[in-house]
C-alpha cells in the first residue's frame, strides 16, 4: 500500500484545522512541502478544498495523531487497511477514454518518430490502440496522415512519464549493442606529428602563399592598367 494517503490536500486542511500537529508532520505525512501545509494554515492556498477526516477513512488512528501531538519527532503512518483488496491486473490494450480517443494517432505518430526501438506491442499498452493502426501510421496509409502532428502521449494525458520510460528502457535493453566505429576524421598523433607530416604541411603551406602573392600581382597590375590615363594623341583620328 502506498505510504501516502488519499486526497493528500483535503487531509492537510483536517490536519491543520483539528490538530496540533507541526507542519513537518502533516507534510511528511500527506506527502507535500511544509511550505504547502504553512500556506494552508495561512489561508492563502487549497482555499474551498474541504477537510477530510483521516480517522474516518481509515488511513490514521487517533491514537496515532495524540503520540504524535506529545512527540514532534514522531512521523505519522497510515494505518493498515482492515480489509484487502487485491491489485486487478490489466490484460489487454489500455482503456483510453472517448475524448481522449481521437488523440491516439498523434500520440502513435509521436511515438514512432521519436522511439523507433518501441515494439508494437508496447505501443498498445502505452497509448490503447491496435497493431493495424500503428502499421497504418508507420506506412502513412491511415485515412488521416495528411493532418496528423506528433504529440506526446504524455502531455495528453494517454500514459504517464514512468510508463513510457519504463517501456523505453525495456526496448532498449533488447536492442544489439553497437560496435565504436572509430572516427574518420582524426588521425593518431604518430601520423600528425611525423616528419613526413610536417613536411607536408610546410610546402602547403608555402604553396599557398606563392599563390597568394601571385594573385596579389595579377590585381595590382590590373588596377594600374584601370588607373593610367589615356594620351591625347591617341584620341585624336
Amino acid at each position: 500500500m502506498s505510504n501516502a494517503p488519499l486526497m493528500p490536500k483535503a487531509t492537510a486542511v483536517w490536519l491543520v484545522e483539528n490538530t496540533a500537529l507541526s507542519f513537518e508532520q502533516i507534510a511528511n505525512f500527506c506527502k507535500l512541502h511544509p511550505l504547502e501545509i504553512k500556506a494552508v494554515a495561512d489561508g492563502e492556498a487549497a482555499q474551498g478544498i474541504k477537510g477530510l477526516d483521516p480517522i474516518q477513512t481509515g488511513q490514521l488512528t487517533r491514537e496515532e495523531i495524540v503520540r504524535a501531538e506529545k512527540d514532534p519527532n514522531h512521523k505519522l503512518r497510515v494505518a493498515d487497511p482492515k480489509v484487502r483488496v487485491p491489485e486487478s491486473k490489466r490484460k489487454g490494450p489500455r482503456y483510453t477514454p472517448v475524448s481522449r480517443r481521437q488523440d491516439r494517432p498523434n500520440a502513435i505518430l509521436w511515438l514512432v518518430r521519436n522511439h523507433p526501438e518501441l515494439k508494437d506491442a508496447q505501443i498498445m499498452r502505452l497509448v490503447g490502440t491496435t497493431k493495424p493502426t500503428i502499421l497504418q501510421i508507420r506506412e502513412r496509409t491511415h485515412w488521416n496522415s495528411a493532418s496528423l502532428s506528433p504529440l506526446d502521449p504524455v502531455t495528453l494525458g494517454l500514459c504517464s512519464q514512468i510508463e513510457l520510460d519504463l517501456e523505453v528502457e525495456k526496448a532498449a535493453k533488447n536492442l544489439p549493442p553497437q560496435a565504436e566505429q572509430p572516427s574518420a576524421a582524426l588521425l593518431p598523433v604518430d601520423e600528425t606529428t611525423s616528419e613526413s607530416a610536417l613536411s607536408s604541411y610546410r610546402s602547403a603551406r608555402q604553396e599557398k602563399k606563392e599563390e597568394e602573392l601571385d594573385a596579389a600581382a595579377v590585381f595590382a597590375k590590373l588596377n594600374a592598367m584601370q588607373n593610367k590615363p589615356v594620351d591625347e594623341d591617341d584620341d585624336e583620328v
